[in-house]
């Protein structure tokens, strides 16, 4: 038998639950029927024996100095005493013949055990039994040690019976109580229980099936309520990595889509074109080059970019080795500076010494050139890019500010965004992929820097790096 959800149902959550809910209860339960009656019986006990013993006791006392045990004699120590508690008194002389009996017969226990009691044995015996205590003591008489008879003494107490019985009724009554209660708040816990771990299911299952829309209503501040929460939290975060993997497919599908298109139809207008001249030719063959660089270009970066995606946990736990960021950014710029004075732009440098970081020489070069190539690109004729390298104490610092045509205030928050154009006409005509950036982004974070962009004050932008300086003296500092 299952309940419905591919669980068997003893093997349900709500079964051993409940199992074990109404195990403990039904211990208490058992403990306490059974312990408390048995304890306050037992003190009873305890407590009519020793009171019997000490009326025998003194019974014993005053009939062993009387010099013949006689009826007259037995009955005149008796009336002397107060022994009203007592229900049965019975004294027999040396042989067992009985000399006093204040209930007129014995009941048995005097002839049964009188022998055992000539011979020097003390009796003592206790019973509960038709709501009632029963104590009885039979000691012998003794004087200068020899034994001149006994004496019986019992008491039979109804009055602390009935107190037992009655408590024992009590706790019967309390326990179908707390029984009835434990059933009911038990199936109101599980029926609470069960309904929000099947709503997590639920949730969890329209999840699995795409549904990132959905979630979860759960009230609360329990420990189910804090999961839904989560559940929520990451059910928003899969749709946003959904959604980003549906757009950069789209994007990837339209910036591949684009040159192969450029590259077939200059191929077709080739092949078409029978009397197309030689220059043409050649003219349409290098426009099939550069849509051939540009689309090797864009795959590139697209590999880049799945590889810092696919490696980013390795990267986080081994970033490199130490590097020196004065001597990549040097070389970087070396390789810029004919596309800066093919562009006419000034390309300055101002590198300190002393920017040891972990890291890779790749990973670095990666970085300035992305950074410094956008901004000789988007630069103004005439313009200039700086580059400054400086050292706090702490941190590396790189930046790379340009006078270019800058980027509008309400696009500076999507820059780092993989395919994101400010301006799609004048990015599509310098070759642009809108992934330079996005490559930058996750390369300094795969090495635990931090990048930022800003508006430069009199037009251009302000890109800003930051590594923590490597320690040799603590190596796994970072």
């Amino acid at each position: 038998m299952s309940t419905g959800s591919g669980v068997r149902f003893i093997s349900s959550l709500r079964v051993k639950f409940a199992a074990s809910y109404i195990a403990i209860i039904a211990a208490l339960l058992v403990v306490m029927n059974t312990y408390f009656p048995a304890a306050s019986r037992d003190m009873i006990f305890a407590s009519k024996l020793t009171f019997v013993k000490s009326q025998a006791a003194i019974l014993e006392t005053a009939l062993r100095d009387i010099d013949t045990l006689t009826i007259d004699a037995c009955t005149l120590v008796v009336s002397r005493l107060d022994v009203s508690g007592l229900s049965h008194i019975t004294i027999t002389g040396e042989r067992g013949n009985v000399l006093y009996d204040s209930a007129g017969g014995s009941d048995g226990f005097v002839e049964k055990y009188a022998a055992d009691v000539l011979r020097g044995f003390d009796v003592y015996y206790s019973s509960f039994s038709e709501n009632a205590f029963l104590a009885r003591a039979f000691v012998p008489i003794t004087k200068d040690g020899a034994i001149t008879g006994t004496v019986f003494v019992s008491e039979r107490d109804a009055e602390q019976g009935a107190i037992l019985s009655g408590l024992q009724r009590t706790l019967m009554n309390i326990s179908a109580v707390i029984a009835i209660f434990s059933v009911a708040l038990v199936a109101f816990i599980l029926r609470t229980l069960l309904r929000r771990i099947t709503g997590i299911l639920r949730a969890i299952q329209s999840v699995r099936e795409g549904e990132y829309t959905y979630r979860i209503e759960m009230r609360g501040r329990d420990e189910l309520a804090m999961l839904g929460q989560e559940f929520d939290s990451l059910t928003g975060r899969l749709r946003e990595t959904d959604d980003v993997r549906r757009r950069f497919v789209a994007d990837a599908s339209h910036e591949l889509k684009t040159p192969l298109a450029s590259i077939k139809l200059l191929s077709d207008s080739i092949l078409q074109n029978e009397n197309i001249d030689t220059d043409t030719v050649r003219e349409f063959v290098a426009d099939i080059g550069d849509e051939a660089e540009r689309l090797a270009r864009t795959t590139e970066k697209l590999l880049s970019l799945t590889r810092l995606d696919g490696g980013a946990d390795k990267a986080r736990s081994t970033v490199g080795t130490p590097v020196d960021m004065r001597d990549v950014a040097a070389a970087t710029l070396r390789m810029l500076r004919p596309l800066a004075d093919s562009e006419g732009i000034t390309l300055k440098s101002d590198l300190d010494g002393g920017c040891i970081i972990l890291g890779t020489e790749d990973s670095l070069h990666q970085i300035v050139f992305n950074l410094a190539e956008n901004a000789l690109k988007y630069n103004r004729p005439g313009g200039s890019v700086t580059v400054r390298l400086t050292r706090s104490e702490t941190h590396a610092i790189l930046r790379v500010e340009d006078t270019g045509i800058g980027v509008p205030e309400d696009d500076l928050p999507h820059i780092f965004d993989r395919f994101y154009r400010v301006d799609k006409a004048r990015s599509r005509a310098f070759g642009g992929s809108g992934l330079g950036l996005s490559i930058v982004r996750d390369t300094v974070t795969a090495l635990h820097g931090e990048i930022s962009a800003n508006a430069r004050s009199g037009g251009g932008m302000v890109f800003e790096v930051r590594f923590r300086i490597y320690n040799q003296e603590n190596p796994r500092q970072k």
